[in-house]
């Protein structure tokens, strides 16, 4: 038994440290205009820059996520566990990110442990769009797609006014929109982003269990850990996630970058 525990540590620990490898999805969207049609979004998710992830491991994944040479660029949250002041330097590799229609940030609840207020300024100084319960529209010819963000579902314990809305983040958009994309860190936003009518949800957080026995506890808070799922008339994809939290160990729950692409159904 020590042997394999001491073996489940080791791939746990080189699972975690690696770059993650990226997971390509198609999306299939109803009455998608061609226009639209494979349109493209890196997505990554829970990084978790603080004690044990520093700016080498983020500076690898930016060049990563630029390689794949996306339309649109997605942080959908837990990017940091820690302070402005301690990680600033750290978290720097963001402003190398390159969207053709932009990079979007939605927070996490881990923002809300290290100071959401600060880390909204910061991210934004570093060029990305922080989307909270608003949206930006992007065009393609005579097609336009909606990218909304929601802040994280739990936002209002610690600011009432960040409360998570899928309704008002979707609020004004224009009648002819091809296709709704909401960011919000948590799969448990969907039921209230499919009545808003969005056609996909982007989420995180859940790691996908990261390893045993965490798994075993995902579902009793979440909808989804993991992959490709419907809710209604909306599909929801929730990332593994890109970094890790706690210990550095991953096992049976791989890291991921993702780059969704959006086809015709």
């Amino acid at each position: 038994m020590p042997i394999v525990a001491l073996a489940v540590t080791v791939v746990g620990y080189v699972n975690a440290r690696r770059v993650a490898g990226v997971v390509r999805v198609d999306v299939p969207i109803r009455d998608l205009p061609a226009e639209l049609d494979g349109y493209a979004i890196a997505q990554f998710s829970d990084i978790h820059v603080g004690p044990t992830i520093k700016r080498a491991y983020l500076s690898a994944i930016v060049d990563k996520v630029n390689g794949l040479g996306a339309d649109a660029i997605a942080v959908t949250g837990d990017l940091v566990d820690g302070s402005v002041q301690r990680l600033a330097m750290h978290t720097e590799p963001l402003a190398r990110l390159k969207g053709n229609d932009g990079v979007f940030f939605v927070t996490g609840n881990h923002e809300y442990y290290s100071g959401a207020l600060e880390w909204i300024a910061e991210v934004r100084r570093l060029g990305l769009t922080v989307l909270m319960n608003e949206h930006v529209v992007r065009r393609r010819g005579n097609a336009a797609l909606i990218i909304a963000g929601v802040a994280d579902y739990t936002a209002h314990h610690f600011h009432p006014e960040h409360k998570s809305d899928p309704q008002r983040a979707v609020r004004g958009a224009p009648p002819d929109v091809g296709a709704r994309v909401l960011l919000a860190h948590q799969p448990r936003s969907a039921p209230e982003a499919a009545a808003a009518g969005f056609d996909l949800q982007l989420s995180g957080h859940t790691h996908g269990g990261q390893f045993f026995p965490w798994n075993l506890f995902v579902p009793l808070q979440q909808s989804f850990a993991a992959g490709l799922n419907r809710v209604r008339d909306m599909w929801v994809y929730t990332s593994r996630g890109t970094g890790y939290w706690g210990p550095p160990k991953r096992f049976g729950a791989p890291s991921e970058i993702t780059l969704v692409r959006l086809v015709r159904a």
